[in-house]
Parts: C-alpha cells; structure tokens; sequence
C-alpha cells in the first residue's frame, strides 16, 4: 500500500501479504501524517468495523491474511478518514449516554460535552412531566433524557427535514415512538402548548470563529446545526423570548453554550425575566450550561 494511491498489494509470495496487524500499523501511520487526533483508535474503529470484529478481535487475529475483497472495502474509507471526513459518519453510528445512535451528515454527531446538558436536564425534572427539545438533530439528547424518565412525554423539534429522518431512526432503534413525538419547524411555529423543561443544544458558532474549526467539523457537518449570527447569540436570543410563552409556571430553560458565551447568554437569560439563572461547567472546567427559570 503507498500513501498516496492507497493501492494495496495483494501477492502470493507470503512476506508481501497484507496482514491485519500489518495494515492496522500502516493506516495508523497514514492517520498520523493526515493530522489525525487519534490516529492508532480510528484506524482500530475503522478496520474493526469493516472486517465485523470488535477491537480485541483485531488482535487475536492479527496475523490473519487481509482478502481482496476485505482490502477493496477498507481502502475507500481509509481515504475518507484521510481526508478529514468524520469517522462516525463512515462508521454510521455513535455513542452518547451510553446509547447508540445512527448518525449521517444530516445531523450533528453529538458530543460527550453535551451530556452535561442531559445531566442538568435529568436535576430539573420531576416525576412526570412535558419536554421539549429544540432543535433536536439526530435525537440523542431526547432519547437520552427519555431513558432516564420513563413517565415523561417529550418533543423533539428541528427545523431539518433530513435530521427529523435521522431522528425517527434513533426514535425507532430505541423504541419510544409511544413516547417521543417529532415535530419539523422552529419554535415559533409549534401548535401551542406548553412544556415544563426546555432543552436545546442550538446553533452557537459565529462567523469569526467558522474558520477555526477543524476540518472534520467545518467541511462535514452541517453549518445549519453550528453557525450563527450575532456573535453566535443569535439563537439564544430567540429562545429566551419564545420559551416564555412555552414554558409551564416553575418551568426550566437549558442551553448548552459556547465556552466563551457564559456571560452573553446569562444576561439574554436575565432580561428576559429568567430567575435561579446559572452556569455549569464541563469536567474540564469549560462552562458549558446556562439555565433559568421562569416563575
């Protein structure tokens, strides 16, 4: 295999097979000189997924002879991975909350930082209760708060006609269609009613700080799920105004942030009449959350 035509040898003579050991080390170097963060993980993920094995058996068969065939389907997206495109998007799926979820280009791939707006959700919950999620991409933080409080009826809410498909999936895979309704369009289209949570990862990027991200970030997943205007305020200047009318008396809004947004979001949260507004931080000591009250 060269790194630059990706071509893999396939001879008869036994010192030129591809072996798996062999190409999991090539690919991890391949990985590297590509800038990949976690070159020797992907390519364990990747190879792993293809060949059908899980990562321990990649090495208890690690001197077995890679077929043709095997190579044709590992050497496309080897390539991908190369070229910056996410590894969750070739792989299909990903995990949060300790669930799986299909993921494709039409959604976010969600993230672990996320799981402290799950955390955060799952303190501000009673026994039973109505939730919304807005802007609920592949469904993961919906899903996720649903596995946690089964006697909750909730609503996942996107813009994305693509993401919503994605997020019927997850809905399907994890088996709450009797408890999860899906709805398309904005909040400020939603047939009135009223919640006692609101969740939402929303849309927080601002244009100065889009060409920073790293590529897998920046050339995949979809701008409409991560850019805003206003210096990235944009959204939540929408929602503290919207959930006024959507949220039930003793009724909690949650965002989760840009580590630089604290501040902005929790004076937006503050005018808007908001009371108990606060900030959490992620475990890396980020703020991550900001939530209020409206009383």
């Amino acid at each position: 295999m060269t790194q630059n035509s990706l071509t893999v040898p396939v001879e008869q003579e036994n010192n030129d097979l591809w072996t798996l050991l062999r190409l999991l080390r090539w690919v991890t170097t391949y990985f590297t000189e590509k800038g990949i963060d976690s070159p020797r993980l992907d390519a364990e993920l990747l190879l792993a997924h293809t060949l059908q094995l899980d990562r321990v058996g990649l090495y208890l068969n690690y001197d077995r002879p890679l077929l043709a065939a095997e190579l044709d389907k590992i050497r496309p997206l080897v390539k991908r991975r190369g070229q910056r495109e996410p590894l969750q998007y070739l792989l299909g799926t990903t995990e949060f909350w300790s669930l799986e979820f299909v993921v494709t280009p039409a959604v976010l791939i969600p993230r672990a930082d996320t799981e402290i707006l799950v955390e955060e959700a799952l303190n501000h919950t009673g026994p039973e209760g109505q939730l919304l999620d807005v802007g609920t991409g592949s469904g993961a933080i919906v899903i996720s708060l649903a596995s946690e409080r089964p006697t909750w009826q909730m609503t996942g809410l996107d813009i994305s006609s693509p993401a919503l498909a994605v997020a019927q999936k997850n809905v399907a895979r994890h088996q709450l269609e009797k408890r999860i309704e899906l709805l398309q369009g904005d909040l400020a289209e939603l047939p009135q009613r009223q919640y006692d949570l609101i969740v939402s990862n929303p849309p927080y990027i601002s244009r100065q700080e889009w060409d920073e991200l790293m590529p897998e970030v920046r050339c995949f997943e979809p701008q409409l799920a991560l850019l805003a205007d206003n210096d990235g305020l944009e959204c939540y200047q929408q929602l503290v105004t919207q959930a006024q009318t959507r949220l039930n008396a003793h009724g909690w809004l949650l965002v989760e942030i840009g580590y630089q947004q604290a501040e902005a979001v929790k004076s937006l949260f503050l005018a808007a009449g908001f009371k108990d507004v606060f900030v959490r931080k992620d475990y890396s000591g980020q703020p991550r959350v900001v939530g209020g009250c409206l009383y």
